[in-house]
């Protein structure tokens, strides 16, 4: 490690800097010289002056040389700016964020000590009897930080390819579960629909043997009065030619919505014999008219 703590590359980039900056100090001064020189050479002709013109003469000076301190002060700033720019810029491309701590620029410390390194280097490179060695572009960063940027770069967009491939996993799942659960909203629907058919029919059943039960009473009541019976049976006839529409209606309805189930054929049977004992409750209520 070098004197201001960074490695001997970067080092000489300081140099570099340095160099530059007293050049430019160099040239400041040389035009505040020349701003006292012309003064003199213009102005102090005379052996006497008033104050009047003392004062005239110095506010003159004063106004060129802050002007030009100014322009060069500005200048500095936008130099040290696009410095910066150059390190911020190649530290982007290896996707880095540099941090600078501004109150180190008032570090009398560190200041006295940068002071020390350009003295013992200015009076170095005054007794080089050799020019200095063409300085190349700063380099985005040393082969050491690039292999290591490179590593960490690759292995990102590593975890990045993994977490892609569990993200399309996790989606594949959630459209496959989604698929099931409503595979089984379906399944529950037509569930419930058969049990409601079921319940139906059952209503149905309660109702032909409430009306054999009936019919069987009307029946074994033979002594009962003749035009109480005719009017029963006339109302038997009816309930039975209602309970055979619905019973149609029904059949109707359950070829419908069961001729693509299990249990379309074991309803068919069901309907079949409730339609047998219908015509043997017909043919029992026909013999007895006939007998009436």
């Amino acid at each position: 490690m070098a004197e201001l703590g960074v490695n001997e590359h970067h080092q000489n980039e300081v140099v570099s800097y340095m160099r530059f900056a007293r050049f430019k100090r160099g040239m400041c001064l040389k035009t505040v010289d020349s701003c006292f020189q012309d003064l003199k050479d213009s102005r102090l002709v005379e052996e006497t002056f008033t104050v009047d013109e003392v004062i005239d003469m110095l506010d003159g000076l004063q106004s060129v040389v802050h002007s030009e301190v100014e322009s060069e002060l500005i200048n500095t700033t936008y130099t040290n700016v696009l410095l910066l720019r150059q390190l911020f810029s190649q530290a982007e491309k290896w996707y880095l964020k540099l941090q600078t701590d501004v109150s180190d620029l008032e570090n009398r410390e560190l200041l006295d000590q940068v002071a020390e390194f350009e003295k013992s280097e200015y009076t170095s490179s005054n007794k080089k009897s050799t020019a200095d060695p063409i300085k190349p572009k700063l380099a985005p960063l040393n082969e050491g930080g690039s292999e290591l940027l490179n590593k960490t770069v690759a292995h990102l967009q590593e975890e990045n390819e993994k977490l892609k491939t569990r993200l399309r996993t996790i989606e594949t799942q959630a459209t496959a579960a989604l698929d099931e659960k409503s595979k089984l909203e379906k399944s529950l629907r037509d569930l419930q629909m058969i049990q409601g058919d079921q319940k139906d029919i059952t209503e149905l059943e309660n109702k032909v043997a409430a009306l054999k039960s009936q019919f069987e009473k009307t029946l074994n009541d033979t002594t009962a009065n003749q035009k109480f019976l005719e009017e029963d049976l006339v109302t038997t006839k009816h309930d039975l030619l209602k309970v055979q529409d619905q019973l149609s209606t029904a059949e109707k309805e359950l070829e419908k919505k069961f001729q693509q189930t299990a249990a379309y054929r074991n309803m068919k049977e069901i309907l079949t014999k409730k339609n047998e004992q219908i015509k043997d409750l017909r043919r029992r209520l026909s013999k007895y008219e006939s007998e009436d």
